[in-house]
């Protein structure tokens, strides 16, 4: 178990990452492509991702196991301001800070003739892992990135509701099942026993698509904390199916669903999601009833427009990406 153990301070310093974490997102999506659990959800992207592969990867495999550590270096802080601010930060790692993290990998085993070449090399065998990162990013993430982004911009709704009706402790609560607020401490189940003093730092929460089952965080208590959880809105999404992670392959369903929304109705009810509606504020906001709305809102989630997480009794409906952009009459921003 995790247990990150809260300060007065620390509360008051809890934030929420502004968008999804596209090296986190690399890194994590690396682990589900070799795990064979959650066919339904990731089965089919692993098959196309596979497909898509046509660079090498083997130096990522020698540096993420398929279990335990991997070196901090590769997720740096930077990485929440975008993908490129990411890889800036990774290029300009230290020898001694490379050195240090790579004796970690494998838990004291001996290292591998490929991670123990990448040691040796220091600095001047980051150009490859760079290029081995941008290859496997450009197969596995960005076709689903618009996707990826809606999901997190549901997340950050509801978190934010949360904070806003209860304050950092409403919000602590309101997170997935395997995080527990316990007051200061909030509890993660984690394969490791381990305690994290926030020391009046704060903690920066970032959901994660391809983050599953338990959260993650830094091994070095000296770098900024941040704990990366799975998106809720992805875990209610998971029994639907492949199709979760299938954005681009859904575009015929979703050309032939679109047609259903032509209309002033519809135009008004996805403008007035706003920022994120329930079912009921949403009615209220574009003058239809109750049932309208919800079937309104269920016609738009299939077509791709509007994201929709249960919060208790109420559902949190937000604008994905494609809604903004053609509400804008735009394209979609990548």
């Amino acid at each position: 178990m995790l247990r990150i153990h809260f300060t007065g301070v620390d509360l008051a310093r809890v934030r929420m990452a502004g968008r999804p974490d596209a090296l986190w997102e690399t890194i994590l999506s690396f682990h589900r492509l070799r795990d064979r659990r959650d066919a339904r959800l990731f089965g089919e992207w692993r098959t196309e991702t596979r497909s898509r592969l046509n660079t090498e990867t083997r130096l990522l495999g020698a540096l993420i196991p398929s279990r335990g550590y991997f070196p901090d270096f590769l997720t740096p802080v930077e990485g929440q301001y975008g993908w490129d601010v990411g890889l800036d930060a990774l290029r300009g790692i230290r020898a001694e800070r490379l050195r240090r993290e790579l004796s970690l990998v494998g838990g004291g085993a001996p290292p591998t003739p490929r991670l123990r070449e990448f040691a040796d090399g220091g600095p001047r065998q980051l150009p490859r892992l760079l290029a081995e990162l941008r290859g496997y990013h450009r197969a596995a993430v960005e076709p689903y990135w618009t996707h990826i982004q809606a999901q997190i911009e549901a997340e950050r709704a509801a978190r934010g509701r949360a904070l806003l009706d209860g304050g950092a402790d409403e919000l602590l609560a309101s997170l997935p099942p395997m995080l527990r607020w316990r007051a200061p401490v909030l509890e993660c189940d984690y394969p490791v026993d381990r305690d994290v003093r926030l020391r009046g730092r704060g903690l920066l929460l970032q959901p994660s698509f391809f983050c599953r089952r338990t959260a993650v965080t830094l091994h070095d208590p000296q770098l900024p904390p941040v704990l990366v959880y799975p998106a809720a809105a992805h875990l209610a999404s998971a029994p639907t199916g492949p199709e979760a992670i299938r954005p681009a392959l859904l575009e015929d369903h979703r050309q032939r669903t679109l047609g259903k929304l032509v209309g002033h109705t519809r135009s008004v009810v996805l403008r007035a999601i706003g920022d994120g509606a329930t079912t009921s504020e949403l009615a209220r906001r574009a003058g239809v009833s109750l049932a309208s709305a919800s079937q309104h809102a269920c016609v738009m989630r299939e077509a791709g427009l509007v994201t929709t997480l249960r919060r208790g009794n109420a559902v949190l409906h937000t604008v994905t990406p494609l809604g903004a952009a053609l509400l804008k009459g735009g394209a979609v921003a990548s």
